[in-house]
This record gives structure tokens, C-alpha cells and sequence, in this order.
């Protein structure tokens, strides 16, 4: 079996209460890896691309997986995540998309975009644990990441 890896998780999501429950439950998961949060499609951007506030590559490592909500402000998790495919340097993080919407146009469209996962958001907090649990065990136990060996 595999250890956790030491990489960055990033999650883009616009309500502090769902950054606190998926935080909390991935604590819960013993999931020891450092995670970063932003607000929008926008922030993900700026820190995917050390832009701006995030320009410090030694502070804001590239993540190697990023927990996307799609219905964020400035910029939706859809449109963000068609330009983070779209672009060379960046298409290779796995996005998880982490949302309230379970609609089947949503599932297809973000599946289109290239998103390697989509989760529909547990309502309880038990539940998003045991979501969490199994994020971590097939994220970061099973599956090979391609930024592993950038650090």
C-alpha cells in the first residue's frame, strides 16, 4: 500500500462553510497533506498560474489534485476548469469536481471539459467523511499523480 503523498490539495469553493466541512472531514480521513482554499475561478487561476498574490511557486506549490465546486462568482468551476485543460502547463492536474449539483447536464458537461471525477457534495458531515475517506484512499494510496516527482 501506498502513502499519502505530501502534495498540495487545492480546493476552489466559494461558500467558507463547505471549505470548512470538506477541511474538517479530510482531517477526520486522516489526510495529512496540506490544503489551500479559494474563493473562485478566478483565484484558482491566478494561484494555478502563480499570478498576482500567488506568484511565490515556493508558497503556492502546483497542486496535485484540486476539489472544484462548479457554482463559484467571477469565474464558474465549468469555465475554469475548460481553461485549466485547455491550458499546456496546467491539464494534467486531476480535477475533482465537489458540488451541490447532481444534474446529468453537469455530470457530461464538466466529464466533456476533461474533469477526472465529479462528486455530488454529501449533505452530513459523516457522509462528506466518508467521501473524503475514499477520495483519499483512491487518490492517494492507489492512483499514480503526475506532479509526485516535481517537489
Amino acid at each position: 500500500m501506498k502513502i499519502s503523498k505530501s502534495i498540495e490539495i487545492l480546493i476552489a469553493d466559494d461558500d467558507h462553510e463547505d471549505q470548512m466541512l470538506i477541511l474538517d472531514a479530510l482531517k477526520e480521513s486522516n489526510l495529512k497533506n496540506r490544503i489551500r482554499c479559494v474563493d473562485n475561478g478566478e483565484e484558482l487561476l491566478a494561484y494555478l498560474r502563480n499570478e498576482g498574490k500567488y506568484a511565490d511557486r515556493q508558497e503556492y506549490p502546483t497542486p496535485g489534485i484540486v476539489l472544484l465546486d462548479l457554482n463559484m462568482p467571477k469565474k464558474d468551476g465549468r469555465e475554469a476548469l475548460k481553461e485549466i485543460k485547455a491550458d499546456p502547463n496546467l491539464k494534467n492536474i486531476p480535477i475533482i469536481i465537489l458540488t451541490t449539483s447532481g444534474a446529468e447536464s453537469d455530470i457530461l458537461k464538466t466529464y466533456d471539459l476533461g474533469a477526472n471525477s465529479f462528486i455530488t457534495k454529501p449533505v452530513t458531515f459523516s457522509a462528506m467523511v466518508e467521501t473524503m475517506s475514499a477520495l483519499k484512499k483512491y487518490w492517494f494510496e492507489i492512483v499514480e499523480l503526475p506532479f509526485e516527482n516535481d517537489k
